[in-house]
């Protein structure tokens, strides 16, 4: 028989799903206890509808017998039902529109199926195809996920907000789609990054999806494809670069943080060069956010270089850095890279000379002739030494034990340069993180090959398997899902006011010491993605330390027991029982 906790339990879904429908009748004018339109509207309610799942008795207590095939299924039989049919399709993005209509019809089957695959789906759900995703977003949009916001709206944010159905937001996803990965002004159609990364929140670290809210801000697009394109579902206009898009995130964050609580995450995504850095420091201090393409990046970045240190056997302070790129990923890593150094006793000069960045317009080095330095976040890094031109030549002269690609610039780690890399160190560190695939600075297959399997590989997009001599190399992906929802989930679970750059750096270690000796053997610097709600766990406790460490929960007083406490608070992709506890009484 069923115990007090959970008759409670059934209680609250009861009363959540009876509001529910009487909300909907409300609004079609019907009356709620109309059997028909009980039972259908169950079926139409994400959150609640269990599909061929329903018992018998939920069928016939809910208005739901004969609405449904008589076939009673498991959730295990739905979910080895919806992995066939995923598997049969011809393309990656005919899998991910097949998920994202699953979500719309059946969440915790959803999130079922993407637990338990989560290897096999974790390319989908997220990149490299959400990048083709965002690419045809017009052409494959069918239902909408998420608010919209326009810069038509300014004024009016917070009526917006007042539009979504839930109230409980623990979480905000938001861009302005200006830099979508590594494919540029998307607009609008960047939605399905927002999207994609609450939905790895609740996979990946088991934050409840009604508590998380993705947002574009809609400002236009430079994208002159998507303005002539007949199904973009954006604003039709260049982009807003005006004093009113400082007054729209302006508001958005006021608004948010008002209507939602100050405690509210807000996790900006895909902001451009321009804005990612400007935005982040004005408002670090005022509300709990962070910015996952700085400090995420940065974060499992600098994890796999914490566990390749033991494949190379040295110490974070005898390797010299090289960028390729020089934008607000290379600079998040390399900032956090000296953080790391300086927290082992090290000077934050001697630091800072370890690290050299190459941009577009070749290495960053003090006085260059070719500009694009003074004023912007390279200038720590630009050391006094000669201007180099090519990516090349600044490893024949520079001796990097690590190139760290991060521009999006497709091929960029040649032959030559892995061969270079091989010839100058035993065991080069090549992280190719560039996303999607298609912008990756090598493939796995030629780094291990180029390097003779000396190299220690990552990529930020995945790839197979590798055997090169004979020996079996496993690539490690530096994918921002093993930081960004574990992240969330401590400063969600002590109710932080702020988000500092201590817990990224924390998380980065806590990280790092789940890669497992059988990992490092195979050439992996990071976990298996199967172990992926365990890591978060392990790394929500350790933020959550530092947020009780730093004064700045608000969850008082702090639970005796944070990993038990942290894992009370997660999702489960098990159905509820809409079956009450039912007994009888004694003849009276």
């Amino acid at each position: 028989m069923a115990g007090k906790s959970d008759d409670r339990s059934f209680r609250v879904r009861l009363s959540q799903l009876s509001q529910t429908i009487e909300g909907a009748a409300a609004m079609h004018g019907e009356n709620p206890m109309q059997r028909g339109f009980i039972g259908a509207n169950i079926l139409r309610i994400p959150h609640y509808n269990k599909g061929s799942a329903f018992s018998l008795q939920e069928r016939q207590m809910l208005c739901l017998h004969g609405l449904l095939p008589p076939r009673v299924m498991s959730e295990e039989a739905q979910a080895e039902r919806i992995m066939d049919g995923l598997r049969k399709r011809s393309s990656d993005l005919d899998r991910y529109t097949d998920l994202m209509d699953l979500l719309d019809r059946n969440e915790k089957l959803f999130y079922r199926v993407l637990c338990d695959h989560i290897q096999e789906l974790m390319p989908i759900v997220y990149t490299p195809t959400v990048g083709k995703a965002c690419q045809e977003y017009g052409h494959i949009f069918r239902r909408p996920k998420g608010l919209f916001i326009t810069i038509h709206d300014l004024g009016h944010v917070e009526s917006i907000l007042a539009n979504w159905p839930e109230r409980d937001i623990k979480a905000i996803c938001f861009t302005d789609g200006e830099r979508i990965l590594g494919l540029g002004d998307l607009g609008c159609d960047g939605m399905g990054i927002p999207v994609g990364k609450l939905a790895l929140y609740t996979a990946c670290a088991g934050i409840k999806p009604h508590q998380l809210l993705p947002v574009i801000l809609d400002v236009g697009t430079d994208n002159e494809e998507l303005l002539k394109d007949e199904y973009y579902i954006g604003l039709r206009q260049p982009r807003d670069r005006s004093h009113r898009y400082d007054e729209l995130i302006a508001e958005f964050i006021d608004s948010v943080m008002h209507w939602f609580g100050p405690t509210t995450l807000l996790q900006f995504e895909d902001f451009g060069n321009r804005n990612a850095f400007r935005l982040l420091n004005q408002y670090r201090e005022r509300c709990c956010t962070f910015n996952d393409d700085i400090q995420g990046t940065a974060s499992v970045a600098l994890a796999g270089i914490y566990a390749s240190l033991r494949l190379t056997n040295t110490k974070l302070v005898d390797n010299v850095f090289l960028f390729q790129g020089a934008g607000e990923a290379a600079i998040g890593i390399a900032m956090l890279i000296v953080a790391a150094m300086v927290e082992q006793g090290v000077e934050e000069s001697v630091a800072l000379s370890r690290i050299w960045l190459f941009d577009s317009r070749g290495l960053v080095v003090k006085n260059r002739a070719k500009g694009g330095i003074e004023g912007t976040h390279k200038v720590p890094f630009a050391h006094e030494h000669a201007y180099i031109e090519t990516l090349q030549e600044a490893v024949d002269v520079l001796k990097p034990t690590a190139i760290i690609g991060v521009a999006a610039v497709p091929r960029a780690f040649t032959q030559q340069i892995c061969e270079t890399m091989a010839r100058n160190h035993e065991r080069p560190i090549i992280f190719a993180l560039s996303n999607p695939t298609s912008k990756a600075e090598c493939t796995a297959e030629e780094a291990y090959q180029w390097t003779k399997g000396k190299c220690v590989f990552a990529s930020g997009s995945p790839f197979s398997d590798v055997t090169y001599n004979g020996q079996r190399f496993c690539p490690g992906q530096g994918n921002n899902c093993y930081i960004f929802p574990g992240v969330a989930l401590g400063i969600i679970a002590s109710a932080a006011r702020r988000v500092t750059d201590k817990s990224f750096l924390v998380a980065a270690q806590s990280l790092a010491r789940l890669v497992t000796d059988a990992d490092l053997a195979v050439g992996r610097v990071y976990p298996s993605l199967d172990e992926i709600r365990e890591v978060s766990v392990q790394i929500a406790v350790d933020v959550a330390q530092v947020c009780y460490d730093s004064n700045l929960a608000s969850m008082l007083p702090k639970p005796d027991d944070l990993p038990s406490f942290i894992r009370s608070h997660q999702y489960s992709t098990r159905y509820e029982n809409f079956v009450p506890d039912v007994y009888a009484w004694p003849k009276l």
